[in-house]
């Protein structure tokens, strides 16, 4: 079949299921799970309330830079497509095999799990059990119960997200709209049937045991750091859109309005939420909370009684598998782009001819993911692809400034909103925090290093057939 025959991809997806890409991935579970850290953190709900804030217009001022970007070269990879047009295939080679090896499939193997394991809370127990065991000298395999669910979650994302990418996006606002009626709930909830007072916000967490968190982390410059490392880490995901550029119906219009407005939607939920919070809780108690719970099980507690767990429970495992489903969708379109351009293998850049998606890259994506899932080392991947991921964050954003130089003339249909100094703003803080990851955690650091430099011998493997002209 001849290029120009082939089925190629189509521009189907409008606006809103744009948007619901984005906020589904967003929304995960750091809103129902960082409150705890982040009041031990800096100590008051005011502050804490105020690094949501902060972060969101952090990660807003790199939505700008994203979306003039992403609305002049609307094409299927982005971030991809972004960074090998600006500093050369080596560069977008080895932000896509970060994005296939550690990031998108680690990221999917955890929310699966994190699916299956909060599916086991709301059952009551009994999933956590093992079905199938196999010993291979001194190495044991099992299968679990929830390790069974979460490969279904996986392969039942791949289903839908091979059907169509409309049928992708549909699914997207489905569950989107479930999660933002779930958070809008639990923020009315607690102001209408919980008792509570806004006073809270005046306190401090003296006195709070802060479980798991370390003294080096509370207060001073240390502690907002580590509440900023949270925030951002929930607010990650505003770039999902991305990668489904070349997928989407109006991008000058649209791509633009999927950052922006998706980016909005999540921050005004946050800061209601969290507001939630400490108007049911004192800042001790929520310092307080078990590692074992959660700030939203217990303020739920207030109000729905007993079956708090359970509700709690069903709202992270809708949660989770929202985000994994927008996760899918997008994420298997970077290896799409790179194989259609032979830096990756050449059968995942083929389209299906029915359903116009790249299904080989999704069933790839699927299937690494459930190998991650299995080996339960996902978590150890994903905490080392910190570095990575806001090292090409960074390079992404600074793409604004080699393009305005490079390409003065191209038709330009946003332009970044505080151009030059909100774009230049975003990198600082993103090279910042690579610094200090470094610092923190070196050796989760240096781990995201290896894994990333690891894809160079890939990439002399694929380019050398290419003969390029530049690295």
């Amino acid at each position: 079949m001849s290029a120009a025959t082939a089925p190629q991809l189509v521009r189907a997806l409008g606006l809103w299921g744009a948007i619901a890409i984005n906020v589904a991935n967003m929304i995960g579970t750091g809103v129902f799970l960082k409150t705890r850290v982040m009041t031990c953190n800096v100590g008051s709900p005011l502050l804490v309330l105020g690094v949501w804030v902060a972060a969101g217009l952090l990660v807003l001022a790199g939505t700008f830079s994203y979306a003039e970007v992403a609305a002049m070269i609307p094409e299927a990879g982005g971030e991809y497509a972004f960074l090998r047009r600006a500093y050369g295939r080596v560069t977008g080679f080895l932000f896509g095999w970060t994005s296939f090896a550690i990031y998108k499939t680690g990221s999917q193997a955890a929310l699966a799990v994190g699916f299956a394991i909060f599916l086991n809370v709301a059952l009551g127990g009994g999933l956590d059990r093992e079905l199938v065991g196999l010993d291979l000298g001194s190495v044991h395999l099992a299968l679990s119960g929830i390790g069974l669910v979460a490969l279904a979650a996986i392969w039942s994302v791949a289903y839908i997200n091979c059907r169509s990418v409309v049928t992708g996006g549909r699914t997207a606002i489905v569950l989107t709209g479930a999660k933002v009626v779930l958070l809008a709930a639990l923020a009315l909830g607690a102001f209408a049937f919980a008792r509570g007072r806004f006073g809270h916000l005046a306190l401090s967490s003296s006195g709070a045991t802060c479980e798991g968190v370390a003294a080096s982390a509370r207060g001073g410059v240390a502690g907002f750091g580590a509440a900023m490392l949270g925030a951002l880490w929930a607010y990650d995901g505003w770039a999902n859109v991305a990668p489904l550029a070349g997928e989407i119906k109006n991008p000058a219009r649209d791509l633009p309005r999927a950052f922006l407005g998706g980016m909005l939607v999540v921050g005004a939920l946050y800061l209601a939420v969290n507001l939630a919070y400490f108007y049911v809780l004192t800042p001790a108690e929520v310092g307080s909370v078990s590692t074992t719970s959660s700030v939203a099980s217990e303020v739920m507690r207030r109000f729905v009684g007993p079956a708090a767990v359970t509700v709690a429970a069903v709202a992270l495992m809708l949660s989770a598998f929202g985000s994994l489903q927008a996760s899918s969708i997008t994420g298997a379109r970077i290896p799409f782009a790179m194989a259609r351009e032979g830096l990756f293998p050449r059968a995942l850049g083929a389209v299906s001819k029915g359903s116009h998606v790249p299904a080989r890259a999704v069933i790839a994506q699927a299937a690494w993911s459930s190998v991650l899932a299995l080996s339960g080392s996902y978590d150890t991947l994903t905490d080392s692809a910190v570095f990575a991921v806001w090292l090409f964050y960074g390079l992404t954003a600074g793409t604004v400034f080699v393009f305005r130089r490079t390409l003065p003339a191209a038709e330009r249909p946003y332009h970044a909103l505080g151009y030059p100094w909100l774009p230049a703003l975003f990198v600082i803080v993103a090279f910042a925090l690579i610094a200090n990851t470094f610092q923190a955690t070196p050796r989760l650091a240096l781990t995201g290093v290896a894994i990333m430099l690891a894809g160079l011998p890939l990439y002399v493997y694929f380019a050398r057939p290419l003969k390029l002209t530049r690295p």
